[in-house]
């Protein structure tokens, strides 16, 4: 999958959020959270929209671009 989500995760532990606390509260569908932290499926975009609305931010402060071709090439 060309996403990566560290970033999603750091913010989240720096703004107090554990996964817990998440599933919990189902601010963010364990399907969801689950895909994000393997790197597998897609993310509905009505998710992203709840996390930058709950984390008062951009879709580029929580999730990162990698081109799959260049991973290949440098193998």
């Amino acid at each position: 999958m060309p996403f990566k989500y560290e970033k999603l995760f750091e913010l989240l532990k720096q703004k107090g959020f554990s996964t817990y606390k998440i599933r919990k509260e189902n601010l963010i569908s364990q399907a969801a959270l689950t895909k994000m932290k393997n790197g597998k499926g897609n993310i509905d975009t009505r998710t992203l929209e709840r996390i930058c609305k709950l984390l008062n931010c951009q879709p580029g402060d929580i999730m990162e671009y990698v081109d799959e071709d260049d991973t290949t090439e440098n193998e």
